[in-house]
C-alpha cells in the first residue's frame, strides 16, 4: 500500500495511474502537482487526486512515491527544484518516452541520480491528452518497461514494478540505451510518420475534398497524429539520434518501394506486401496470446 502517491503532471499518464492504483486500493492519498490550477482543480473535481498544490517543493512533504508525468524538456527543471526536498527514502519514478533522456535530466537536476529513482516507461496510451481522458483501465494488460541505471537500488525498481503491476501492467526490465533504440523504431517512428502525413496532405490545396473522402485505413494509420505536439516535440528532441537512424532506414526502403511500384513490378509488389501482412499477422496473434495468458 502506498501511503500518499504525488503526480506531478496530472495528465492522461498520471491521471491514469491515480485512478488505477485508487481502483486496486493500492494507495491511500493521491497529491497532484502541476503548473495549472485549473487543470488540477478538474483533477480533483474527477476523483483523480485528493488534493493539490502547484509548489513542487510543497509537495513533496511526507511523499511515499512521486510519479514525474511531466514533458521530457521540463523534466530537468522539476528534477531541480524537488531535489532539496524529496524525501531520501521515498521512491521516485516516471513515464518518460526517451529513458536515457530522463536520467541525464534528473542527474542533473539532483547533482546526482537518487539510488531511489526508477526509470520507467508504460507503452499505453491514446491520441486524447489531459486529465479528462483519464481512465483506471489504461494499463491493464500492457507493457511497461524499467530501466534502473547503475546507481538504482533493487527495492526501489521492485516497489516501482510492484505499483505499475497493482494497475494491472506486464513489467519488463531493459537498458536505457536498448530502450530508446527500440521505441525510435515501435512508437517513435510511427508518430513522426502520422503527423508528416496529415501535414503533407492538410498542405494541399484540395485538402478538403482529401480528408472527406478519407475512409478508416486512414483514420486508422493517422489517429495518433492527435497526441500532444508538446510531448511528441520533446519525446524527438530527446532521442533524436536513433529517431534520424530509424527514419533513415525507413526513407531508404520507402525509395526501394517506390522504385519497384515505377517499374510495375506486381510480383515484388505482392511479395513485400505479403511478408508485411505475415509479419504483422504474426505479431497480432502473439499479443492476443499473451493477453489470454
Amino acid at each position: 500500500m502506498i501511503g500518499r502517491l504525488v503526480i506531478f503532471g496530472v495528465g492522461l499518464i498520471g491521471g491514469s495511474m491515480a485512478l488505477a492504483l485508487r481502483a486496486a486500493g493500492a494507495v491511500s492519498e493521491v497529491v497532484g502537482c502541476s503548473r495549472s490550477e485549473a487543470n488540477l482543480a478538474e483533477a480533483q473535481r474527477l476523483g483523480v487526486i485528493d488534493r493539490w498544490t502547484t509548489d513542487p517543493a510543497q509537495a513533496c512533504a511526507a511523499a511515499d512515491v512521486g510519479v514525474l508525468a511531466v514533458p521530457l524538456g521540463s523534466m530537468q527543471d522539476l528534477s531541480a527544484a524537488i531535489a532539496e526536498h524529496w524525501p531520501s527514502e521515498a521512491v521516485l519514478t516516471d513515464v518518460g518516452s526517451s529513458k536515457q533522456a530522463v536520467l541525464d535530466a534528473v542527474r542533473a537536476g539532483f547533482g546526482r541520480l537518487p539510488r531511489n529513482f526508477v526509470a520507467g516507461h508504460p507503452i499505453a496510451g491514446t491520441e486524447r491528452s489531459g486529465v479528462g481522458a483519464a481512465f483506471p483501465g489504461l494499463f491493464r494488460d500492457r507493457l511497461v518497461i524499467l530501466t534502473p541505471a547503475d546507481e538504482t537500488s533493487p527495492l526501489a525498481a521492485e516497489r516501482v514494478a510492484d505499483m505499475w503491476r497493482a494497475t494491472g501492467a506486464r513489467i519488463e526490465f531493459m537498458t536505457p540505451a536498448h530502450h530508446d533504440h527500440v521505441l525510435a523504431a515501435t512508437s517513435h517512428l510511427p508518430h513522426v510518420l502520422a503527423f508528416a502525413l496529415v501535414e503533407s496532405l492538410a498542405r494541399m490545396s484540395e485538402s478538403d475534398e482529401i480528408f472527406h473522402y478519407a475512409a478508416g485505413g486512414f483514420h486508422d494509420f493517422t489517429r495518433i497524429a492527435s497526441s500532444d505536439p508538446v510531448v511528441w516535440r520533446d519525446i524527438c528532441l530527446a532521442n533524436r539520434d536513433a529517431i534520424l537512424e530509424m527514419l533513415e532506414r525507413f526513407q531508404g526502403d520507402l525509395e526501394s518501394l517506390r522504385q519497384v511500384i515505377a517499374r510495375g513490378d506486381g510480383a515484388e509488389l505482392e511479395a513485400r506486401f505479403g511478408f508485411a501482412k505475415d509479419a504483422r499477422d504474426r505479431f497480432s496473434e502473439k499479443m492476443q496470446a499473451q493477453l489470454d495468458q
